[in-house]
């Protein structure tokens, strides 16, 4: 009888996977992941070791997780979408497992017909092997008898835990793997990664640049108050001469070299490796931005008062599944009147947005890369006199903005761009009475990096060619605002991607329209929406 059900699994487990074959073939390819593993490896310092860990699963309700969603630097080096795994490169060759050499391994979660007939088929190792192209892969419960010394290499590095990660049933979950890492890497019970940063800031600096050293590390104490119990911070931060400075930076040094793990270094890889797309990567990023465009052009067609921001969304989001795109890629922003005053406003609960402006801020999320749109629209389909103004100025400020989104030019060059045509336009409509006053209408950034993440890595330098960045600006003036009441509640944020290349920027997102005439016109054709009615619910 067992055998009989044993067999009926596997008939319904191979069922299952045969009619999963008919999906997207459009995944950044295993050479890909490889080569970025290569890049890895060719900024690692000599004799070192780095480990990566796999996302944590994260409980939604009861016994309910959360969709998983890969650690966007996994997928990056591996392909790998699945949970309770972990990759280790080295920076040489080598020798284990009977003799063999090897520069990097990769140990994953185990086949398990039972728990694949309910959650989706496992790559298992072969699959590993075979699909993302790893010669050396494992199962999760071996990584306990990985023949690595951790304490033989110069450096361990590695991103620090955040101990949002729950110890499940089973000897391989990623609490495991994590257990047998801190185990074997010698990892202090007090090890905080943060102050290890902050160190190597000092150490890696000259004498002659300590005092803006010691400027940043004063910034961080107030950040972070534990910070100023650390002998070695607070005295560099209130060290008077270069002298002093030295002389504590040789005593970090030797704490330094009290342990070799690290983790600085892997971020600033991972940020230089990041920030600039390949062609494969662009291909993907590209299709979520026009996605997400083509999302903002069918709501500005299906807009009307009566809509609430539940059903905005959805319309989004349902132009996203349309292509196929997995997921948003942050939490949808539809904010009508007043709302859009709120910068991360994720409730969308208003029953009907009326005659407002609607700020929309969505992105969908294409193969693990996301785009960043916002659109403002008038829920009626025209602009009032007071909204088109303040519109107006935020789409100078882009335009502004996006104009100096050039190579060479530093990150912050959008945003001083931005924010002086805000500041001037304020003033001319008498909303603010010295320039000094506009951040209280414009209190964000002007621009991020995009890509695997909607916030993405980056070394925030000039910029590099191939690097794709949000240009954002927004005006917000919320209700009870010091300034005529005819402006309250008006919020714009107008935001596309933009490509940074040799030739000048490139808006990848231009499709949606963006003046107000454009959107206007726009908002007066047809929905494929209008005749979709559904039965009224008591």
């Amino acid at each position: 009888m067992l055998k009989r059900f044993a067999l009926l699994g596997f008939v319904l487990l191979f069922i299952l996977q045969t009619k999963a074959q008919n999906t997207p073939k459009d995944f950044l390819p295993a050479e890909f992941h490889k080569t970025r593993r290569d890049k890895v490896r060719e900024m690692m310092p000599a004799n070192s070791v780095t480990i990566f860990f796999a996302n944590a699963e994260r409980n939604r309700a009861n016994d309910v997780d959360y969709i998983y969603h890969q650690d966007p630097d996994f997928y990056y080096l591996t392909g790998y979408k699945e949970p309770n795994s972990v990759l280790v490169l080295f920076s040489e060759e080598q020798t284990g497992f009977n003799g063999k050499t090897f520069n990097e391994l990769i140990y994953v979660q185990e086949r398990d017909p039972e728990a694949e007939q309910w959650n989706g088929k496992r790559l298992g190792v072969e699959g590993v092997k075979e699909q993302l192209g790893f010669e050396m892969a494992f199962n999760g419960s071996e990584f306990s008898a990985i023949p690595v010394d951790f304490t033989s290499f110069d450096k361990v590095s590695f991103f620090d835990f955040k101990n949002d990660y729950r110890d499940k049933d089973g000897t391989e979950d990623l609490f495991d793997l994590i257990k047998t890492f801190k185990v074997k890497a010698d990892y202090p019970v007090d090890y905080d990664a943060t102050k290890q940063q902050l160190y190597t800031m000092i150490t890696s600096t000259s004498v002659e640049n300590s005092a803006n050293v010691a400027q940043t590390l004063g910034r961080y104490l107030n950040r972070y108050s534990n910070l100023k119990e650390d002998e070695f911070l607070s005295s560099y931060v209130n060290a008077t001469d270069e002298g002093l400075r030295n002389e504590i930076k040789e005593k970090v040094l030797k704490v330094q070299k009290s342990n070799n793990l690290d983790s600085a270094i892997i971020s600033e890889i991972m940020n230089t490796l990041r920030e600039t797309k390949t062609d494969e990567e662009m291909v993907l990023l590209k299709k979520a931005i026009e996605i997400s465009a083509v999302g903002q052009i069918e709501v500005m067609k299906a807009m009307h008062p009566n809509m609430s921001e539940t059903e905005i969304q959805g319309v989004h989001e349902y132009v996203y599944k349309k292509y196929g795109a997995e997921y948003e890629g942050y939490p949808s922003i539809v904010g009508g009147g007043n709302n859009g005053c709120i910068l991360h406003y994720i409730e969308n609960n208003k029953l009907e947005v009326g005659n407002d402006l609607v700020l929309m801020d969505l992105g969908a999320e294409y193969h693990g890369y996301t785009a960043d749109v916002t659109r403002t629209i008038p829920a009626n389909g025209k602009f009032t006199k007071e909204q088109k103004q303040i519109y107006d100025i935020v789409y100078d400020a882009q335009e502004a903005g996006i104009k100096v989104s050039v190579v060479g030019a530093p990150f912050q060059a959008p945003g001083i761009a931005s924010n002086e045509v805000v500041a001037k336009g304020l003033l001319k409509l008498g909303i603010i009475k010295d320039i000094s006053e506009a951040r209280t209408y414009f209190p964000h950034g002007t621009s991020h990096y995009l890509g695997l993440d909607v916030h993405d890595k980056g070394t925030y330098g000039p910029f590099q060619p191939n690097t794709v960045i949000t240009v954002e600006p927004g005006i917000y003036i919320p209700e009870g605002s010091d300034c005529d009441k005819k402006w309250w509640g008006i919020a714009v944020r107008i935001e596309d991607d933009i490509l940074i290349t040799e030739e000048g920027p490139v808006n990848l997102s231009a499709m949606a329209p963006r003046t107000t005439a454009a959107i206007e016109k726009m908002m007066k054709l047809p929905s494929p929406l209008d005749d979709f009615k559904l039965p009224a619910l008591d």
